[in-house]
């Protein structure tokens, strides 16, 4: 059995009379991609938020690689990475610089051009931030949650507005980064991606999780509880024909 790297206990949040997370509990192990599933308001961001440090829980206990988040807030944010949406980087600045910027705040020695070179975009370098396509800025953004060599990096909807090329890409790097060792815990809305990228997911609704297995044996028991789909399952799907016909190779300018 895996360590446990992530252990959530009868989490509460609420806001006045609002509760927005009732009583959430779950496990993450170490070492694999963890999917938090649901709609929107459902609560899985305020989950999130509060592992990561940046909002408060009303009640529970959330541990992190052995540290508890009520004492030692500034040291589980020495060992987590957390994705940036694309406003929180200087437009004009390029990549080497925000690089640069954020190892300082981290107060760690980085080398530009390799991390840039994990996420395919060592080519960019001096490209400012803001000449990026979609899937070049979605890649940017993970490669800070690796600046400070994290043991857990937070990805939220990471894929969303990206072409099929560079979303297949996105799911090949997410892979290799946990393939070197890093727990990834990802949202997304988009349940094929769920499917194929994590090992265990954990569907939220209305502030509670609802279910929580591998998406395999979430699919097992819906088809044995006499679930069927209304037309027959095709071993493929449009966005499989569309990578087919036009390459799975990145294309950017």
């Amino acid at each position: 059995m895996s360590k446990k790297i992530i252990q959530v206990t009868d989490l509460h949040k609420s806001y006045g009379d609002f509760e927005a997370v009732k009583g959430i509990s779950f496990t993450v192990f170490e070492g694999e991609i963890f999917g938090l599933l649901g709609p929107n308001g459902a609560g899985k961001s305020t989950t999130l938020e509060i592992i990561e440090t940046l909002r408060e829980k009303t009640s529970g206990e959330v541990w992190v690689d052995g540290l508890n988040l009520e004492k030692s807030p500034n040291e589980i944010k020495k060992i987590i990475g957390v994705q940036l949406q694309t406003s929180g980087f200087y437009p004009s600045l390029t990549l080497v610089e925000l690089i640069n910027l954020f190892s300082g705040l981290y107060n760690e020695k980085t080398d530009p051009l390799a991390l840039l070179d994990k996420v395919n975009l060592r080519d960019k370098a001096k490209a400012k931030f803001k000449e990026l396509s979609g899937g070049q800025k979605q890649r940017f953004s993970i490669a800070t949650t690796l600046i400070n060599q994290p043991k857990i990096i937070f990805l939220d909807e990471p894929t969303t507005g990206l072409d099929p090329q560079a979303r297949r890409n996105l799911w090949d790097l997410i892979r290799e980064i946990r393939n070197n060792g890093t727990t990834v815990i990802i949202t997304t809305h988009y349940m094929d991606e769920a499917e194929v990228l994590c090992d265990r997911v954990a569907i939220i609704d209305s502030g509670k999780i609802i279910s929580m297995n591998t998406p395999d044996k979430l699919i097992d028991e819906l088809v044995a509880s006499g679930f069927e789909k209304p037309k027959e399952v095709k071993q493929a799907n449009l966005e499989d024909v569309f990578i087919h016909l036009t390459g799975k190779a990145l294309r950017e300018a």
